[in-house]
């Protein structure tokens, strides 16, 4: 049975029993907690946790997840993946143990024909908690299984909670048994390789308090309302349905395993080590695939980093089994082919993945080829002179310097039995951040409000009720003045503080646009709102300064956003969707936006592009761009599902949550249909104009062009226009001859700089033979030194001038000073025959500071005064050799 055939069985049975199907939330999560889905239950969490009120009493889902604690194991053992799919039904309140178990029965035992999965009833063993005795006479009545095949476990097999205060539970797990050829017999308390575990019942009925670990924390009571969230994994019900041995061997993963052994002419099976490469190529490949699918961007940071470094050692993995050429073009369209009956959005979202992870591997190549000569010196360095560590500097160095992220150092280094200073390279890195977060602080100060602040006014008080789509003043009531440390009594002229209304008429940032300035004024104070930002979800918070009068809890306030402001803001973020729309109208659909940021007067706007724009094509761009402008285009706003949204063919951002009703805005119809929770002009032409300044490359793949929009797109179009006037008064030309005129002038500049090149070397070469002609001996060394006027270059020059000058079979040794404190050291053969060596040299004159070859070096850092008596020191080195 086809792992989508079995995704589709498992919906379909819970469907027809009244669950409503859920469609997969996207990898990217709004948790903080988390970087990606973990879990089945995640996205249910507000509904188990009695957060929020379920939308339905019974739900089903299968939820794609990723987890990267133990990327490292992936393809060192069959069990584990980083990405994987997570069957589900959860009932909020509704039934139970019982039905529960009878669900999930069912499904497993039943005929094939008759909609179930036809596994042996007398191979299947379940294990429940052994406090929970309700479980077990629910599985002899419902199942007819034996007292056997019904194992009691404990806390850390069979309770569940989340780690902190809150729902808890047992849980009731499913083992199937593989029979003998796999292990020891016995049931999943001897052997869970033979008994493979396929789905674990949880049963909520309980609340923790607080307790460290699985177990020891007390239990305060029943909870109100009872749930159940169940977990059965796609990808091991395929396995044992497929008749397989692990999970790298089943349809949606053996393609891309077995396309990758072919490339590389490898069998799978034949070497571990060329195997654990094969499952970490499948396992990856597809991860990444997923990831890129749902939105998620290769970089520096956070779930950026995760992909880089999945796709990263894909490849690396491609090419130690043998297979040099770029890999994913040939790999990425076979895990298309096996993902797409279950997610169609792989296949028509393909040429956009396809363009980010080729660009990724075209860029890490190249970081192969320069970091790889880095690291392979450095650690050939190590081993001289009898190390067993890298430093942590030159980590840091490849990482900060080259692009090698320090996972990759270690698996580098590991290689070639070299460990790595972690401890060194966390320091440095630690000593960066902390750089970057002083200067952020610097850039912008003020207080940052608790956490634990936050939410008890959300608890006591409820979501901000806001009012920034249709207003721009609001009578507010101050709920709470927050600090650094926590609640106010109040706050007086100067302070920056966090204040909490009941509603606001500020938008806070959010989906790329800034967010609103403004003031808050009462009957003693007035303060100016510096920041608007939603710290929990349905919470407004405004980081204001005090500029008159003091502020407290309970007073009554005017909330006024600055009308200018707005009007700038609204100008720019639909300017942003002008400019994306012209952008997918020039160069297609693949150009999808990936990240924005507007504020009046300016955004800019990331999208997947490989190569830069030629002026003609920004040209065509922002031409577009203010065509829509010119016909005045309509700016609507509609509420629909997010199913009804995409059937439209409305854009969404992946890394965003949405609700059940999304918020559509168009203009022009479906020429720009994006989801967008912004503020909006009402017609295109009150955006004024867009005017493109800058595009450039902010990324492997990734493009980012800026525009100036409203009046300081007109601003900016004026500066232009009053610079091309200032140089064609210069230059005495008319405008439309300024690029032909300064053509010409540059094509003289660049025949004078070569004619300067041409009487610099003339000179080089006869002040070369007259210093070789004055060398000194010494110590059976012909000995040369000198200063150049110029830089290193020049020296450069001049000394492996004066070092051909020198008689043949003589040895010599020439070092060429500069006025900036640098040295160059040339050898030449008869020199090095004679055991003299350029990089030792130059390090010797110039403190250690230094390198190069045995042939010519070169360093600097002195200052410039100690140069001549550094050099002075040639004579005696050469003679002392």
């Amino acid at each position: 049975m086809r792992t989508a055939d079995i995704r589709s069985r498992f919906l379909d049975h819970f469907a027809e029993r009244g669950h409503t199907v859920v469609p997969s939330a996207p990898l990217p999560t709004p948790d903080p907690t988390l970087l990606f889905v973990n879990a089945g239950m995640v996205p249910f969490k507000p509904y188990l946790t009695g957060e929020s009120a379920a939308p339905w009493p019974r739900a089903t889902s299968v939820q794609k997840c990723v987890r990267t604690l133990d990327i490292e194991e992936v393809g060192r053992t069959t069990r584990h993946g980083s990405f994987f799919q997570m069957n589900g039904n959860f009932s909020f309140g509704d039934y139970f143990k019982e039905e529960a178990i009878a669900l999930a029965w069912e499904l497993s035992v039943n005929p094939v024909a008759e909609g179930g999965y036809g596994l042996d009833p007398d191979r299947i063993w379940v294990t429940v908690h052994h406090s929970d005795t309700e479980s077990r006479g629910i599985w002899r009545r419902v199942a007819g299984l034996p007292e056997e095949r019904i194992v009691a476990r404990g806390d850390e097999d069979n309770f569940w909670s989340m780690g902190v205060p809150g729902p808890c539970g047992p849980c009731s797990e499913l083992y199937y048994d593989r029979g003998p050829a796999l292990g020891r017999a016995g049931g999943p308390a001897v052997d869970e390789d033979r008994y493979m575990e396929f789905w674990n019942l949880v049963f909520m009925q309980y609340e923790r308090g607080e307790g460290p670990g699985k177990s020891g924390y007390p239990i305060l009571g029943e909870l109100p309302r009872r749930n159940i969230d169940t977990g059965m994994g796609l990808e091991r019900m395929a396995t044992l349905l497929q008749d397989k041995a692990n999970l790298y061997e089943i349809d949606e993963t053996r393609p891309i395993l077995d396309r990758a052994a072919e490339l590389a002419g490898v069998r799978y099976g034949a070497d571990p080590e060329d195997d654990v490469r094969l499952r970490v190529v499948a396992d990856h490949v597809r991860t990444a695939l997923m990831l890129l699918a749902d939105g998620t961007t290769p970089g520096n940071e956070g779930r950026g980093y995760v992909l880089r470094r999945i796709l990263r050692r894909s490849i690396r993995s491609v090419r130690s089994l043998g297979f040099q050429d770029p890999a994913l073009p040939e790999l990425l369209t076979v895990a298309r082919d096996c993902m797409a009956p279950s997610y169609p959005e792989v296949a028509e979202g393909f040429a956009r993945i396809a363009d980010r992870a080729y660009g990724e591997e075209d860029a890490f190549r190249a970081t192969l080829r320069q970091g790889t000569t880095v690291l392979d010196t450095a650690v050939a360095k190590v081993k001289d002179e009898g190390g067993r560590s890298l430093p942590g500097a030159q980590a840091f160095l490849l990482h900060d310097t080259y692009g090698f992220p320090i996972d990759l150092t270690l698996e580098m280094a590991a290689e070639q039995g070299v460990e790595v200073d972690r401890e060194g390279f966390t320091a440095l890195m630690n000593a960066q951040r902390e750089r970057a977060r002083a200067d952020a602080r610097a850039r912008k100060s003020g207080g940052a409000a608790d956490t634990s602040a936050l939410r008890a006014v959300l608890d006591a008080h409820g979501p901000t009720d806001w009012r920034a789509w249709e207003a721009l003043t609001t009578e507010s009531r101050v709920l709470a003045v927050l600090g650094a440390e926590g609640p106010l009594p109040a706050a007086e002229t100067g302070a920056i503080v966090t204040v909490l209304l009941d509603r606001t008429p500020f938008y806070a940032e959010s989906g790329g646009q800034d967010s609103d300035a403004g003031l808050l004024s009462g009957a003693s104070f007035e303060a100016e709102v510096l920041d608007v930002q939603r710290p929990l979800p349905g919470l407004v918070a405004h980081q204001v300064r005090i500029t008159a009068g003091e502020l407290a809890p309970g007073d009554t306030v005017h909330a006024a956003v600055d009308p200018e402001w707005r009007l700038g803001a609204r100008q720019a973020h639909s300017g942003t969707h002008v400019l994306h729309a012209a952008l997918r109208e020039v160069l297609g659909p693949t150009a999808l936006q990936s990240g924005s940021y507007n504020r009046p007067g300016y955004l800019r706007l990331d999208f997947p592009w490989r190569g830069g724009l030629s002026p003609a094509v920004r040209g065509d761009v922002e031409e577009a761009a203010n065509r829509a402008l010119r016909r005045d285009l309509p700016v609507g706003v509609r509420w629909m599902t997010l199913p009804e949204a995409k059937e439209q063919g409305a854009l969404a951002l992946f890394d965003e949550t949405y609700g059940e009703q999304v918020r559509v805005v168009e203009i022009g119809g479906a020429w720009s249909r994006e989801l967008c929770g912004g503020t909006h002009v009402e017609r295109a032409a009150q955006i004024g104009t867009v005017a493109v300044t800058t595009e450039g490359s902010v990324g492997a793949g990734m493009r980012r062009i800026e525009a100036a929009v409203g009046i300081e797109g007109f601003r900016y179009l004026a500066r232009e226009r009053d610079l091309v006037g200032r140089i064609a008064e210069q230059l005495q030309a008319p405008r439309a001859e300024l690029p032909d005129r300064i053509a010409g002038l540059l094509d003289r500049l660049k025949a004078a700089d070569r004619e300067n090149a041409r009487l610099r070397q003339r000179e080089t070469v006869a002040r070369a033979a007259e210093l070789a002609g004055g060398a000194v001996d010494s110590g059976g060394v012909l000995v040369v030194t000198a200063t150049a006027e110029g830089g290193a270059d020049e020296a450069r020059a001049l000394a492996t001038a004066v070092r051909d000058r020198l008689p043949d079979g003589r040895a010599g040794a020439v070092a060429v000073g500069t006025p900036g404190g640098a040295a160059v050291v040339a050898v030449n053969r008869a020199g090095r025959e004679a055991g003299l060596h350029a990089a030792e040299l130059v390090k010797r004159l110039l403190d250690g500071r230094g390198g190069g070859s045995p042939e010519l070096a070169q360093g600097g850092g002195l200052a410039a005064d100690r140069v001549p008596a550094a050099l002075a020191e040639l004579p005696r080195l050469v003679a002392d050799r």
